[in-house]
Formats: structure tokens, C-alpha cells, sequence
């Protein structure tokens, strides 16, 4: 093995980096803002959620010898972009994200935690992921009708990028809408009173609301959108990566950083598929240094998470939420069609994603927790009811 990281794996690493962090750091703000964080909390949360998993993806990467590529749960905060604060406020919100990685934690090692997990049909996960995503990803089509000058620039520059370089389409709309902030302040931007983010302890508020509609729902959309799918991309490039440990590691680290804001971190699946093909390095047992380096990238841009949330707070609501929604859209695109493909779930899948986009909340339970248990139960129903011939 390299005593060093090779130098294409250092430039893999700062691609990975860079597609990984501009891509959904905005989606990362609007989840944290839909849970009630201010901005120092919101700043904070972003600078922790990088290191935990800037610190994972190298500590995983270097112990087992492999790509593995860890992530912030992008699904996740997508679904908390649309939650609503528990009993607490943000502090309640916490609690929520330090349980959801204890449940993670439990279920590496836990097997029917696990099991029960991956029992959950593929079509009604990703029909929850797809409501949970809809109001996000129409928001660019708001915007193109309330705020169409800041909005369509953005809009534009991902879809001629994205026809040249699907990668680089999101992380180009950033700077688009980087230069739409700056035009609307009229260029009279003063600088952050901190460069460097500053930790902030925010001790957890537990309740029974908590645990119902931020941990359960955050720990089943990241285990069954991210992780699992983080695993199988790994073993499709020829990598045989024991799950428990994996997926236990990304549970601590969540954990740890739930108290300084950070939502979730997992198994990266898109940016695994970077770091462990051939382009990240030829020798495939050298392909873990791109991951290892791409956490070391991650980190050093946690570390400035105070500036990138200060510039951000200065956009309109509306310009934050035309990044994220075209930055959801692939994943909602996917999400639906996995929904919908398999005729035998269609009908209930249809049921999971229409009650989770609905956003009703009933005996204190969210739509996505309702979308599962109801197109669960119709699907149960349709498979025990003999079929006309």
C-alpha cells in the first residue's frame, strides 16, 4: 500500500469534495432552518456535519483499505426541510438527530433492526423520499415566477452545464446564485464577524414528538436512501466492505456531532461511485486514498461554514430554494421512478408518496412516518386479496 496519497487520488479527492459539499449545502441549510435554527445554530450544524463526515471518510477509508465515501444524508435533510420543530425548538430537533444515529448505531449491529429496515419495500421508501422532496423541487418553478431575474440565471446555468457535465451542472448553479446574491445586495457585502465557524453546544430537548418525527423518519429515509445504497455501490466496483462496522461508525460519528447541530452522516452512495471507479486511480487498492482525501477536503471546508451560512442568509428565501430543488431534482427524478416501476407496488406506492407530500400530521406523527404505514398497510391488503384471473 502507498505510504502517501497518489496525486490523482488528491485530485479525485478535491472533485469529490467539491460536487459532494456545493452540491446540497444549501439543502442542508433549508433542513435546519425547517427545524427551527437560527443562523449561529444553522452555521454550526453545517461546520459539524462536514467534519463528521470529513473525519468518518478518512478514518473508514484508511482502517479498511477501501473507497468508502461518507456523506452528509442529503434525503434527510430534505425531509426536515419540510418537518416542523418538536417540542423544544431546535434543541428538540437535536435530541431527534442523536437518537436517529443511536438507532443507526443499533442497527449495525443489532440484526433485526436491520432487518426490519430492509424489510421496507424498495418501491414505498422511495415513494416516501419523493413526496418528502416534491415541495423542495417545485420551488424553481416558483421562483421563476416570483423572483425570475435572480432565478432563471440559476436555473439556466444547470441545465446547459448539466448537458455538458451532469457533475459540475449544481456546484456552477451555486456560483450562479453566489453572483445573484451579490448583485442584489448591490455588491455591499461586509465581512462575517467570525471567518472560522464557532462550535455551538445546543443540549438536546427528548420528547416522544422527538423521536416519532425527526429520529424514526431521519433513520429510515438515510438508512434505506443512503447507506444501503452506500454498500451496494462499493461491492458493484468489486469491494466487499462488512456492513456492520460501516454503517455502526457513521451512527457514532452522527451521534457525536447531533449536539453541535449536525443532522445525519452516512454512506455516501454518488461520491462512492466516484472514488472507488477507475478514474479515481488505476490500482484499485489505491482508490482508497480519493476517499480518504475528499474527507480531508470536507473538513477544511466545515471549518468556513460560518462564512458560506452568512453569505447564504443574504439571499431571498426563494433564490436558497431554487439551488436546492434543482439540486434535488436527479434524486427525486430517480426516487419516483423506483416508486413507480414495479406495477405490483404502484398503487401503493402512489398512496405513500401522495400522504407524504401532503404534510398532514396526525396523533403527532409526520406524513412520511403516515405515508409508510398506509401504503404498507394497502399494499398488504392488495397481496392477501386473490387476483381475477
Amino acid at each position: 500500500m502507498a505510504a502517501r496519497p497518489p496525486a490523482q487520488t488528491v485530485s479525485t479527492g478535491l472533485v469529490v469534495a467539491i460536487v459532494g459539499f456545493f452540491s446540497s449545502f444549501p439543502i442542508v441549510l433549508q433542513g435546519l432552518a425547517g427545524v427551527g435554527a437560527d443562523g449561529v445554530q444553522s452555521a454550526s450544524g453545517l461546520m459539524f456535519a462536514s467534519l463528521a463526515m470529513g473525519v468518518a471518510g478518512i478514518g473508514l477509508s484508511l482502517w479498511k483499505k477501501q473507497p468508502i465515501s461518507v456523506a452528509w444524508s442529503t434525503p434527510g435533510v430534505a425531509l426536515l426541510a419540510v418537518s416542523q420543530a418538536p417540542e423544544g425548538g431546535f434543541a428538540g430537533a437535536v435530541a431527534g438527530f442523536l437518537m436517529a444515529g443511536v438507532l443507526t448505531v443499533i442497527a449495525g449491529y443489532w440484526r433485526p433492526l436491520s432487518r426490519l429496515i430492509a424489510a421496507i419495500p424498495a418501491p414505498l421508501a422511495q415513494a416516501m423520499l419523493a413526496g418528502v422532496l416534491l415541495s423542495l423541487c417545485i420551488q424553481p418553478f416558483q421562483a421563476m415566477a416570483e423572483i425570475p431575474a435572480l432565478a432563471l440565471p440559476i436555473i439556466l446555468t444547470w441545465f446547459v452545464v448539466g448537458l455538458i457535465n451532469r457533475l459540475f451542472a449544481v456546484p456552477a448553479a451555486v456560483l450562479v446564485a453566489a453572483l445573484m446574491v451579490a448583485i442584489n445586495a448591490g455588491f455591499d457585502i461586509s465581512a462575517p464577524e467570525r471567518i472560522i465557524a464557532a462550535p455551538l453546544w445546543i443540549a438536546p430537548v427528548f420528547s416522544v414528538e422527538a423521536f416519532t418525527n425527526i429520529a424514526l423518519p431521519l433513520f429510515i429515509v438515510t438508512m434505506a436512501t443512503q447507506n444501503i445504497p452506500g454498500l451496494a455501490v462499493l461491492r458493484s466496483y468489486g469491494y466487499q466492505p462488512e456492513p456492520a462496522p460501516l454503517v455502526a461508525s457513521v451512527g457514532v460519528a452522527s451521534a457525536v456531532s447531533a449536539p453541535f447541530g449536525s443532522p445525519a452522516t452516512c454512506l455516501a452512495a454518488i461520491t462512492a461511485a466516484m472514488c472507488a471507479n477507475d478514474d479515481s486511480h488505476p490500482d484499485p487498492a489505491l482508490r482508497y486514498w480519493s476517499a480518504a482525501m475528499a474527507g480531508l477536503f470536507y473538513c477544511c471546508l466545515g471549518v468556513f461554514a460560518g462564512v458560506i451560512t452568512s453569505f447564504a442568509a443574504l439571499a431571498p428565501a426563494l433564490l436558497l430554494g431554487t439551488v436546492a430543488g434543482i439540486a434535488l431534482m436527479g434524486v427525486f427524478a430517480s426516487a419516483t421512478l423506483s416508486a413507480l416501476e414495479d406495477a405490483s407496488y404502484r398503487q401503493s406506492a402512489a398512496i405513500t408518496f401522495l400522504v407524504t407530500a401532503s404534510g398532514i400530521s396526525i396523533f403527532g406523527l409526520s406524513a412520511a412516518v403516515w405515508g409508510l404505514v398506509i401504503g404498507g398497510i394497502v399494499q398488504i391488503v392488495a397481496d392477501r386479496v386473490p387476483k381475477k384471473a
